[in-house]
């Protein structure tokens, strides 16, 4: 079970950007047609310079999802302690991940080299995501991220996702059809959001593409290098107030979430 796009509405809930902020806002979402709207954003992507043959590939045919902006709308407050959530999501999960850290262990140790980031931590960061890529989301990406940015929640920051996704078809990393993930947008085994994909996102396997939906390689090293961009200590310790702890924040501000992690992952690494 994916819960992460829970957290991430929740903290994105303090940010909401108001309808009326400004002239620009209120053109851009959702008071018109949706039709209209996105004729305007295919004249913007094209602006930035995204290719029409992505443009056409990615919005062509691209509806209004109701379900995404009704699931947005609709969390709720998220009221678990860390024992109950941790106690819930990490004894079903600590056998396979023990097997994923010997599977992988030569690609993890590869990995920890280049980026400074231990196989546990990894690891723990892939079970409670997705399952280790069992459950990535079905949501279409595009679809999503473009029904939030026509609606005037967050439309400002979903624009620039939209943007972001047609960014990441556009390089041929995936197609239209190959994108989707949570309803919040989230794409991969480690859930990354469409600029956080472009920014982090790295082709460790040597296939030419940056896949983090069937590359084991590429999803842990892109995890890993999401970690190292925001400051994480080679061979230090990740526990609750230290440095790579608030590097933990960085991948999820939740504050339940991410001692889940840290408690998953030393768990992880005291398996034989």
């Amino acid at each position: 079970m994916n819960v992460r796009p829970l957290f991430r509405a929740m903290l994105l809930s303090t940010v909401l950007i108001a309808p009326a902020a400004s002239a620009l806002a209120a053109s851009a979402c959702g008071s018109g047609n949706f039709d209209a709207w996105l004729a305007d954003v295919k004249i913007e992507a094209a602006g930035k310079g995204i290719s029409q043959r992505a443009i056409d590939a990615a919005l062509t045919g691209v509806t209004l999802d109701n379900s995404v902006l009704s699931r947005d709308r609709g969390q709720q407050v998220f009221k678990q302690s860390f024992e109950e959530f941790s106690g819930r999501m990490v004894p079903p999960r600590l056998q396979r991940g023990s097997d994923m850290l010997k599977r992988y262990g030569s690609v993890l140790g590869r990995i920890e080299q280049q980026y400074g980031v231990p196989g546990p931590v990894l690891v723990a960061i892939w079970g409670l995501e997705t399952d280790y890529g069992v459950n990535i989301g079905k949501f279409p990406t595009i679809r999503a991220v473009a029904s939030l940015a026509y609606d005037c929640r967050r439309a400002e920051m979903f624009r620039g996702e939209l943007m972001d996704a047609l960014r990441i078809v556009d390089r041929g990393d995936l197609t239209p059809a190959e994108m989707r993930g949570a309803w919040a947008g989230e794409i991969g085994q480690t859930q990354f959001m469409p600029s956080s994909y472009l920014k982090f996102a790295v082709d460790f396997d040597g296939n030419g593409r940056r896949d983090l939906l069937r590359s084991a390689p590429d999803v842990l090293a892109s995890t890993a290098n999401y970690l190292a961009s925001y400051g994480w200590k080679r061979d230090q310790d990740f526990a609750p107030g230290s440095a790579n702890f608030a590097v933990i924040q960085q991948w999820n501000k939740s504050e339940v979430y991410s001692k889940t992690i840290a408690y998953f992952a030393s768990q992880l690494a005291k398996e034989p």
